[in-house]
């Protein structure tokens, strides 16, 4: 018996914690990310080399991304205030949407 508990309250804690439980809306993204927009590109495309592409980039780092920006683990006098104000859904949601949009391809 103790020994099925554990396992139910590991496999528990897995499932929490995993991504899927945090994807964020694509469309919520889309319609938060005109801020972004003035940087990085109407869909995450930026043309200027100073701004980093963030089209099809990973969500699970563009999140982490965010939230370093915010907590401002990572120092970006720009970033840090653009971040500031995000919300853990509102994160999720862009990341959600710079994700699902075509990015950088490779020629082959």
């Amino acid at each position: 018996m103790k020994a099925q508990t554990l396992l139910a309250a590991t496999l528990f804690s897995v499932a929490i914690s995993s991504p899927a439980w945090a994807a964020g809306d694509a469309a919520a993204g889309k319609e938060k990310s005109a801020a972004c927009a003035a940087c990085h590109g109407p869909d995450g495309n930026s043309v200027a080399p100073d701004f980093p592409k963030l089209a099809g980039q990973n969500a699970d780092y563009l999140s982490y991304t965010l939230k370093g920006y915010k907590t401002k683990a990572r120092t970006n006098a720009i970033m840090n205030g653009q971040a500031a104000t995000l919300t853990d859904a509102d994160i999720a949601n862009l990341a959600a949407y710079f994700a699902s949009q075509k990015g950088l391809t490779i020629k082959r």
